[in-house]
């Protein structure tokens, strides 16, 4: 019986491979446990075409992705605070920076994305690290303004 592989197995092969396999095998562990279907040339040609849909999703999240790292990278952010004798009352944390580049710039990005080593207590300009997807990264300018 012939199978095409969804997941990995380790004792027989990598996701996407057509591998020949015994009856029981096949039937009872790989198709059971959801791990392989029948290799028909219907599913194959299926598995083909939600391979090449996700290339081309994966392409299209990249180049977009590129494309606000570029954004973020000329864009200074500006926060204002209310001022303290020292620096600013409270603190500018990434939950701040995330609703300010929702509203200056119009892109969502969850507060979790930003990372900040401490939260921010002084006014100026201050460079914060932001994970836009895929292993990409920006640095954004945070300009901190007292009022």
């Amino acid at each position: 019986m012939k199978v095409l592989l969804i997941k990995e197995v380790k004792t027989l092969g990598k996701s996407g491979e057509i591998k020949e396999v015994k009856d029981g095998y096949g039937q009872n562990f790989l198709i059971a446990k959801g791990l392989a279907k029948l290799a028909t040339p219907d599913v194959v040609e299926r598995w083909r075409e939600e391979q090449a849909n996700a290339a081309a999703h994966l392409k299209e999240d990249m180049e977009r992705i590129t494309e606000e790292k570029k954004r973020f990278e000329e864009v200074t952010i500006k926060i204002e605070k209310p001022s303290a004798p020292v620096g600013i009352q409270g603190s500018v944390g990434n939950g701040d920076i995330s609703k300010a580049i929702h509203e200056q710039m119009g892109i969502e990005l969850d507060k979790k994305n930003i990372l900040l080593k401490k939260a921010i207590k002084s006014t100026g300009i201050h460079e914060v690290d932001a994970k836009l997807g895929h292993g990409i990264h920006a640095t954004i300018k945070v300009q901190v303004n007292g009022i």
